[in-house]
């Protein structure tokens, strides 16, 4: 949705505020605030959406190492509402450019050592995993141990499978689980990543199943932003059911065929 305001991205970055970062008398005035009207509530809404929707904009260059003096943006943000500006647009155009530049260099060097760092960790997390006991290595590097034996079919390629899943990083943090959300995931198992689509091959329903999935097998050097680039992902999977894939009648072929 385009901004009915004039502001870019990177300046509305430096406005992130919030009450607890204001002066104790503009905190008390936020205090005392009436919402009482519905102008007033627009009015309101304007500055919150902008200070809620931007505050990690602020995080995220603090994180990166990149100081922020707060009490300069409230001064911009208040010289910019009365069109009192200290330097001119040409100028703070400039320098936005600049600070979008350099955090651009800081996220991207962050990025290039978290992904060194997983590729490491994966390496030493895979070579430990591979000598457990009860730990099955596939000629893809795939790793997996059974959890819970099934007795059902198995699923090819081309069906849709029913599953439970937990999906961690190898230091155990969870980026993502049917089971949280309290629904299991459904989906044609030739379209997930080669780790799920050759280890849940290998499972009769009703198995469960622990897989250690190398990057090769998952993401590789993509950065999906909760899980880094080259990580070696571990995933527990019960195969709950099947739906095989819908052969072609021998009517559709030939008619397939005519055309």
């Amino acid at each position: 949705m385009k901004s009915i305001y004039k502001i870019s991205l990177v300046a509305l970055a430096v406005i992130g505020l919030s009450a607890c970062n204001q002066e104790q008398k503009t905190a008390e005035t936020a205090a005392n605030v009436e919402l009482k009207t519905e102008a007033q509530k627009e009015a309101y809404s304007v500055g919150a959406s902008i200070g809620k929707y931007m505050s990690g904009h602020i995080k995220e260059q603090e994180e990166l190492g990149m100081a922020v003096d707060r009490s300069l943006i409230i001064t911009g943000f208040t010289n910019g509402l009365n069109d009192e500006l200290k330097l001119n647009e040409e100028e703070m155009q400039t320098v936005l450019q600049g600070l979008d530049e350099k955090l651009n260099e800081k996220r991207q060097a962050q990025a290039a050592a978290l992904a060194e760092k997983a590729s490491s960790e994966s390496k030493a997390f895979l070579d430990a995993n591979k000598v457990k006991e009860g730990v099955v290595t596939t000629e893809s590097g795939l790793q997996y141990e059974v959890m819970t034996p099934g007795t059902g079919d198995k699923p090819s390629a081309e069906d849709t499978v029913e599953v439970h899943y937990v999906g961690t990083l190898t230091d155990g943090t969870e980026f993502d689980s049917s089971v949280a959300r309290g629904e299991p995931a459904k989906f044609p198992l030739n379209r997930v990543i080669p780790g799920w689509t050759e280890g849940v091959q290998l499972m009769p329903v009703g198995a469960k199943y622990k897989f250690v999935i190398p990057a090769e097998l998952a993401y590789g050097d993509r950065d999906t932003g909760t899980i880094p680039a080259n990580s070696t992902l571990v995933f527990e999977v019960e195969l709950l059911s099947i739906e095989k894939a819908t052969a072609p009648t021998a009517e559709a072929a030939t008619d397939g065929h005519a055309h």
